[in-house]
């Protein structure tokens, strides 16, 4: 049996970039803070936490004083630097510059739409740390949709901008984008809509997922890799397994099921942007033992 690791997946710049500097910190200091997981993947999480890093919950952040304190890819809103500054806190940010850059896309939104009662909709995951951070730059105002479900939170009658979560569906944003402005011309018949869509997603994620797409075709049985908490994993979960339906969801080689593998000739692994190589080569090796 042929086993192939997908040489596109694995981490995304914005992860290494944040591992690298908790391991840099952590070799000066032997332990760090991370505010939440450092990345949505139980199994480097485990790795790092028995290298020093130690995560915290932002109730634990806010009681925190003169320590090292690492920010994750994710972002964090203004809040954080606040309660770092008052608590003489030393931040690593290691927030993804693309976060970064949507996050201040969305605060100088907010004050125009301010000016003209106008809102800020965030198409992403109610709760998700990169939400939470978006959403923070308009004083948590923000209307956070997940789906075409949710767009009745949305007042049809005022200016509207768009955002995405980085890690979110093209094919998802043209939808929800297309219908609300739908709705707007519904509301205000014979007006033009003041609603602007903003294509912010990644394209180091989007174009993952075309690339999977590709690569789930040509075996017979694809093992995804990635943890169950990562928003990017399971939409490049769903892609893989809407052109190949004998794709599986592992998050480490303890959840494979020897029995998919019957009769199989050629197996694919791929992963999340979340999916540290070293952990599919462990699954790649596992399987192969079979």
């Amino acid at each position: 049996m042929n086993v192939t690791i997908d040489t596109y997946s694995g981490f995304c710049f914005g992860v290494v970039r944040a591992i690298n500097a908790a391991e840099k910190k952590l070799d000066e200091h032997k332990q760090l803070y991370s505010l939440g997981d450092i990345v949505h993947n139980g199994m480097e999480v485990k790795r790092l936490s028995e290298k020093g890093l130690k995560h915290i919950t932002y109730e634990e952040f806010k009681a925190l004083h003169d320590c090292n304190v690492l920010i994750r890819a994710h972002g964090e809103p203004p809040e954080t630097y606040k309660i770092a500054k008052e608590n003489n806190i030393k931040l690593i940010d290691t927030s993804c510059p693309i976060v970064l850059k949507l996050q201040d896309r969305i605060r100088i939104a907010y004050e125009e739409m301010k000016l003209k009662n106008g809102q800020i909709v965030i198409y992403g995951k109610p709760g998700h740390a990169e939400v939470n951070g978006l959403a923070g730059q308009t004083d948590n105002t923000a209307i956070v949709v997940e789906n075409e479900d949710d767009i009745e939170k949305i007042d049809f009658s005022r200016p509207t901008r768009l955002y995405a979560q980085t890690t979110e569906s093209i094919e998802g944003l043209a939808k929800l984008s297309d219908t609300i402005k739908k709705r707007m011309v519904q509301f205000n018949p014979g007006k033009e809509p003041d609603f602007k869509s903003n294509d912010t997603i990644c394209r180091h994620v989007s174009n993952r997922g075309e690339e999977l797409k590709v690569f789930s075709k040509k075996f017979e049985v694809i093992i995804f890799v990635s943890g169950k908490k990562s928003s990017n994993g399971m939409i490049l979960f769903e892609l893989c397994k809407s052109v190949n339906p004998n794709t599986y969801l592992v998050e480490e080689a303890d959840g494979i099921n020897k029995e998919w593998f019957a009769g199989v000739k050629e197996v694919g692994i791929c992963g999340a942007t979340s999916t540290p190589m070293w952990l599919m080569e462990t699954i790649a090796d596992t399987i192969r033992k079979y």
